[in-house]
């Protein structure tokens, strides 16, 4: 397959993901996530998790969604930390949902800092902690 040909099947795959035609999406973008392509492990990750355009499939979301956060795609990372913190597709697992939004926070991602933020308030898997909480609400541009 050509770089183009790649390059307008992920285009293609990702229009058809945010008009919702889930089974266009999930033919397009299957072969380009096998490949390793982030952007299409990322949204094919959460069709299979939603059972959008295919059958539900926690293992593969929780692959897609994990090889799309290594290769260091934000959105993924935020995603793959909400797996580990609420466990969905995987074992609930704070510190690791931890460890990802912060990576993802590190990216800019503000929805990952107010997480953090929320799980120090809360005690969600660490420490409470409201000296924590309000730097990484404060980080997010809130204030407590």
């Amino acid at each position: 397959m050509s770089e183009d040909s790649k390059n307008l099947d992920l285009s293609s795959g990702i229009a058809a993901f945010e008009s919702r035609s889930f089974s266009q999406a999930a033919g397009l973008l299957g072969p380009l996530a096998e490949q390793g392509d982030p952007e299409a492990m990322y949204r094919m990750a959460i069709m299979a998790q939603n059972g959008l355009g295919m059958a539900a499939n926690e293992l593969l979301a929780y692959k897609y969604m994990r090889g799309a956060a290594e290769a260091g795609l934000g959105l993924a990372q935020h995603g793959l930390a909400f797996m580990y913190l609420e466990g969905e597709c995987i074992e609930k697992n704070p510190q690791k949902a931890l460890e990802w939004f912060g990576k993802a926070a590190d990216q800019g991602l503000q929805g990952a800092m107010t997480t953090i933020g929320m799980m120090y308030q809360e005690g969600n898997g660490v420490e409470q902690d409201q000296q924590k909480a309000a730097e990484w609400y404060k980080k997010a541009g809130f204030e407590m």
